[in-house]
């Protein structure tokens, strides 16, 4: 479902702030339904992958398949009929002025063909309500409000339906958990988890804690300077624990794995 070959990425080339955020990497695949994690220090690379994935900028050698279409050349709005995304930031997501149901109905209608006609008919405003009460957070009662006025968890998980109402080909997801408070990220988790195995989709899950890294999906990527130093996956990922982890990342990285918020998230 997702395929990436000789990947680099380098910013301020040729200056005394040359950064070489994606140094090369050979090869990445992604089989259709896999769910994978990717953890790795500050500066690893993890966002910088998922932003030349999404479209954000090109990369500088390499290239970009999703279904075996080329997407190295395609523009961030022409990928995003196959992507679907959600943000550290729960605020980025949604537009806060529009309420629930209109940031839904954009969503709905994300890569489909548009028509002068905009009003939100009754059977999509029910399948909405349907969509909401799987929540858990009484948004489905809520239809008409805006989003500014919600939560950040219920932005967030707000956010993460509309980014998987359309069984989107690969969804990114940028450390959305990274903002919330640990009951609120935990019940996002959970709605991650609900959501990408109900629709079968291909996740690329970024964050900074270990154990959610170890705890979810079916497959762990660690980074380390532009690179893929690990790639752990089926029972031997089911086995991993934190102190594990930390000596693949030593044996693999030759260095100590030094990021607190990945080690006490």
């Amino acid at each position: 479902m997702l395929d990436i070959r000789n990947a680099t990425k380098i910013f301020n080339a040729g200056t005394v702030n040359e950064k070489t955020a994606i140094d090369n990497i050979a090869l990445l695949t992604l089989e259709d339904g896999d769910f994978v994690t990717v953890i790795g220090g500050n500066g690893a690379g993890k966002s910088t992958l998922l932003n030349a994935i999404a479209g954000v900028f090109k990369l500088d050698e390499g290239k970009i398949t999703i279904d075996g279409i080329d997407i190295t050349d395609m523009p961030e709005h022409k990928r995003a009929k196959f992507i679907g995304r959600v943000f550290q930031d729960p605020m980025m997501g949604t537009a806060a002025d529009m309420q629930i149901e209109e940031n839904l109905a954009l969503a709905n209608r994300r890569g489909k063909k548009r028509s002068l006609r905009w009003a939100i008919t009754k059977s999509e405003r029910e399948k909405y309500r349907e969509m909401l009460a799987a929540l858990e957070l009484g948004l489905e009662d809520r239809l008409t409000t805006k989003v500014g006025l919600l939560s950040g968890g219920q932005r967030q998980a707000l956010t993460l339906l509309m980014a998987t109402m359309n069984s989107p080909k690969l969804l990114l997801l940028d450390e959305h958990t990274a903002a919330l408070d640990p009951k609120t990220a935990a019940k996002v988790l959970e709605l991650t988890d609900k959501f990408v195995s109900e629709g079968r989709l291909t996740t690329l899950m970024v964050t900074h804690n270990m154990k959610d890294a170890i705890a979810h999906g079916n497959r762990l990527i660690m980074m380390n300077a532009g690179k893929i130093i690990l790639d752990v996956r089926g029972e031997e990922k089911k086995q991993l624990t934190v102190e594990a982890l930390i000596e693949k990342f030593s044996q693999a990285s030759g260095t100590e794995f030094a990021n607190d918020r990945a080690l006490l998230g």
